[in-house]
């Protein structure tokens, strides 16, 4: 009888079959995919920086962290369904005079969100409501938060085809469970008595549960003409602006700039590419194309 104990006793998968193949396969079922890509290469610069055991193990514990909070932030941000990426770092904030930038810089830390405030953009269209939207949208994922972004007309049509289908308490139990509810070009379509009613739930619902972005294009007084009722519509501001942040966001319209911007760009190339092709006849002295 040995008298070695079942703690002294090496998995036998160490005693046997090639290490390679055992350990990707261990790898693989403890689901370490950056340690089973990592583990060789930073053993050879262990070994060659004269690194021990342990802090061998930690250097690859930390790649695999690093790896997997990378791999959560691009699930929140595919789950937020943006219809692009965009961050404040690509944002001019120079080009809208009355929007408050240390106050985006400061939405931007998502503190809002945990104390469940709302944030409303107001500002006629183009002036980048929706990229700052997107943006905070963006850092909330970072910060490992839940969103989702969504058209005021998408998500109404959501609502409604949910109601239809018998499977709307589902469809605001969703909505209300997200952190931040971004609801983008309030004011663009008109909406039904129904669909008004329905929007009116959603942030009724999320009312001190959870915080909300809503950017429009029209001014509060006139949000009755969107959503067809005063009634509903002073019921809707009291929520959303209890705890609110208001970003004002009129201007010449941001895209119109950059889109004026880019022709003047194409205009001088096209000019400067034009003036490098001509050459002068050195017997006539005119202009001639090559």
């Amino acid at each position: 009888m040995s008298g070695k104990s079942g703690a002294d006793t090496m998995p036998t998968g160490t005693m046997s079959g090639t290490p390679q193949v055992l350990l990707a396969h261990h790898l693989k079922q403890l689901k370490l995919p950056t340690v089973l890509r990592e583990y060789d290469k930073v053993a050879r610069e262990c070994a060659r920086e004269g690194v021990d055991h342990p802090r061998y193990l930690l250097r690859l514990i930390e790649l695999e962290l690093i790896d997997r909070e990378r791999r959560t932030i691009e699930r929140r941000i595919k789950a937020a369904r943006f219809p692009a990426v965009k961050s404040l770092d690509t944002f001019d904030f120079t080009a809208i005079a009355s929007l408050n930038k240390m106050l985006v810089l400061e939405l931007a830390r998502c503190e809002f969100i945990l104390r469940r405030e709302n944030v409303i953009a107001l500002g006629n269209s183009g002036t980048g409501k929706s990229h700052v939207a997107l943006a905070l949208g963006l850092a909330a994922c970072q910060k490992g938060l839940t969103v989702t972004f969504t058209t005021a007309a998408a998500l109404v049509h959501q609502l409604m085809e949910a109601r239809d289908e018998r499977r709307l308490l589902k469809q605001q139990r969703d909505l209300q469970a997200v952190q931040l509810l971004i609801v983008d070009e309030l004011g663009y379509v008109p909406l039904s008595p129904t669909g008004a009613e329905l929007l009116f739930e959603v942030f009724s619902q999320r009312y001190e549960r959870g915080s909300t972005i809503v950017t429009s294009n029209l001014p509060f007084e006139d949000w009755t003409s969107v959503l067809g009722s005063e009634r509903l519509t002073g019921a809707l501001l009291d929520r959303l602006t209890h705890h609110v942040h208001i970003l004002t966001m009129n201007g010449d319209s941001y895209r119109l700039k950059q889109s004026a911007g880019q022709r003047r760009a194409a205009a001088a190339r096209a000019e400067q590419n034009q003036a490098t092709a001509e050459t002068v006849d050195p017997d006539t002295g005119e202009i001639t194309d090559p």
